[in-house]
């Protein structure tokens, strides 16, 4: 019989779990890992107020640039056509590891929302399974995050932050809000696997079995 069991940790963990997943899935997407030095509107007049300047954002493989009448419009999409395209082979590998972490929390993040009804699986508890795998998925993401600006050296990078530009150190570029985020959700993924073993603990305490031996279906407990 399926019991649906809802408790504080518990469902505070699920949320955050799937917060974290769709959180890294939005950075690892978005263009915005690395903000360009300023260079001027393509439609500006070049002189007086007309003229005016833009930063052109570069991600791991894709990219926003303004386009059209007075830099109005803005053109985002990806810069590699093929996975060998990619900036640096540090970023390549950067990909891969942040790829892998971001999967694995996707599949958590389904995983627990059947953990309310199913808080075991061929007698191993749910939440200490996706808790291993959260501290797994951080540990990937960790590696790519610290491969990541090892890459900024490459010729792509300097085209947008300078010459200057050197693996650790990006020159005229600033870092974007997609690389905290990425950062944030990481740290949040060791949260995670820490709150999953008080969810465990919440879920199997003896007021929740008492519940279950009174024959309730859904139990929600503080």
């Amino acid at each position: 019989m399926c019991h649906v069991i809802v408790t504080c940790r518990s469902m505070l963990w699920t949320l955050l779990s799937i917060l974290v997943a769709f959180a890294e899935l939005i950075a690892f997407m978005s263009p915005d890992w690395l903000l360009g030095f300023p260079r001027s509107d393509p439609g500006g007049s070049g002189a007086g107020v007309d003229s005016e300047e833009y930063r052109p954002s570069l991600g791991l493989y894709s990219r926003c640039l303004r386009i059209g009448s007075r830099g109005v419009g803005v053109s985002c999409g990806p810069y590699a056509g093929t996975f060998g395209e990619v900036a640096s082979g540090f970023w390549q590998a950067a990909m891969l590891f942040l790829a892998a972490g971001t999967v694995v929390l996707g599949v958590v993040a389904c995983i627990s929302i059947f953990s309310l009804c199913f808080q075991s699986i061929l007698k191993k508890s749910l939440f200490n399974i996706c808790g291993l795998l959260q501290a797994i998925a951080g540990l990937l993401l960790m590696v790519g995050l610290m491969l990541y600006p090892a890459g900024w050296g490459s010729d792509k990078v300097k085209s947008y932050c300078g010459p200057d530009a050197k693996p650790f150190r990006p020159a005229e570029c600033s870092i974007g809000w997609a690389f905290y985020a990425a950062i944030g959700g990481t740290l949040a993924c060791f949260l995670c696997a820490v709150l999953s073993a008080q969810a465990e603990i919440a879920t199997s305490s003896d007021k929740v079995q008492e519940e279950i031996e009174e024959g309730k279906s859904l139990i929600c407990l503080l």
